[in-house]
């Protein structure tokens, strides 16, 4: 059998050598539109490659999808994080879990999951084939024709793509509308300028008359907003967010889970306790003290004012800076290089048993060429792991399609 992979990527690869490992008798060949391949892997956790994350309990991992939880949870039984791990120390690289579940290889460097991809393909004999570029598909009799080729099965693992998008459409596809995920906030607030670095280990965050919120890390750039609590709650907020333009006020509780009232008891006790030191000068709650500084400033107190000249009025608008400020955000900026997009071909129709079109017999999909997304920490990698096995465990059965 000719089986063609359009895309080389994560999904791609992990697609054509599984393929091409059951069945040595099927002819892979990858079609990647750039002039290398695995670029998102070689870039992804800052050259690190976040290959994928200690979550080995497919109903707690496919908490971390705000699109295709459902529809992954069979495959995450089937092929998951664990097996991930396996794949790859049976190849020679072994990874490693850091404290928060994010994995990487025990060398840090994303080259050596470029380099273990690229020879387990050469070695399972699958050509590759750089800057070639797959304007359309067509299927004829059954088959799959690209240019002059034909292939028995297609698998389109392009990510987010639109010309790929449109041509499928053309075949009978539905194409959910895509929008930018995992994305960092922009905001002008004085409360965060000359702030670029400051970082708050457990912040809770809200957006106001909607039922977004995250809590986590939260890092001030020079830009706005960043860190793990903010790409959350961009990536669950993926289709509203787009709504509003990326314009909405956003509420943010520097103290984490600790509400405004309990906020006020603490105030009212550090002020017996540090009566005549000054408030500006002395942070409270280990908050970073430039960041405790201006939101001092911000709650209109002084900064010679002690904590014993505090008045009730002065200690609730503290309270308020601290668990309650409300930052008005302007836009958007792409997280790193790893930008991510909510949206593409319609989840029911894919049979995600094989990762087969229900539309097109012998076509089938990977990655994010799928309404398939997930937060940070190896997640979206493993949906490629994932649905480039599964699928091309089925890309290599000589039966034929479950459509025919």
């Amino acid at each position: 059998m000719k089986i063609a992979i359009i895309g080389g990527g994560a999904a791609g690869f992990f697609a054509a050598i599984t393929c091409a490992e059951t069945n040595p008798a099927c002819q892979v060949t990858i079609f990647e539109r750039g002039k290398s391949v695995l670029e998102k892997v070689r870039v992804s956790g800052g050259g690190r490659c976040n290959v994928t994350h200690a979550c080995f309990d497919a109903r707690e991992l496919v908490k971390h999808y705000p699109r295709g939880s459902r529809e992954l949870l069979g495959p995450f039984m089937q092929f998951g994080p664990r097996d991930t791990v396996e794949w790859f120390e049976q190849r020679g690289v072994l990874l490693k879990a850091e404290s928060d579940g994010r994995m990487f290889p025990t060398s840090d460097d994303s080259q050596t999951i470029v380099d273990c991809l690229t020879r387990a393909a050469h070695r399972a004999g699958v050509l590759v084939l750089t800057s070639n570029r797959v304007e359309k598909i067509d299927a004829i009799h059954g088959k799959w024709r690209i240019g002059a080729a034909t292939f028995d099965k297609i698998m389109v693992a392009t990510g987010s793509n639109t010309p790929v998008w449109e041509w499928l459409q053309g075949l009978g596809h539905t194409i959910v509308p895509p929008v930018p995920s995992l994305f960092t906030f922009n905001t002008k607030d004085t409360r965060l300028r000359e702030l670029s670095g400051v970082s708050i280990p457990a912040a809770s965050l809200r957006i106001p008359g909607s039922k977004l919120s995250a809590d986590g890390p939260l890092l001030v750039t020079h830009w706005g907003l960043s860190g793990p609590a903010v790409l959350r709650i961009s990536a669950w907020g993926a289709r509203d967010l787009h709504q509003l333009s990326y314009k909405f006020p956003l509420e943010i509780n520097f103290l984490g889970e600790t509400k405004l009232v309990e906020v006020g008891e603490l105030l009212a006790a550090i002020k017996l306790d540090s009566s005549k030191k000054t408030v500006f000068s002395n942070p409270a709650f280990s908050l970073p003290s430039r960041l405790w500084q201006r939101l001092v400033e911000a709650a209109g107190i002084a900064p010679d004012k002690r904590w014993a000249d505090l008045g009730k009025i002065d200690l609730q608008q503290l309270g308020a800076q601290l668990a309650r400020a409300t930052f008005q955000i302007t836009g958007k900026s792409t997280f790193k290089e790893e930008f991510v997009t909510a949206g593409g071909v319609m989840l029911k129709e894919v049979n995600f048993k094989t990762f087969e079109s229900r539309i097109c017999p012998n076509l089938f999909f990977a990655g994010e060429v799928l309404d398939i997304d997930a937060i940070t920490g190896g997640f979206n990698f493993q949906a490629a792991w994932t649905g480039g096995y599964l699928a091309g465990q089925a890309l290599a059965s000589a039966g034929e399609s479950a459509l025919q």
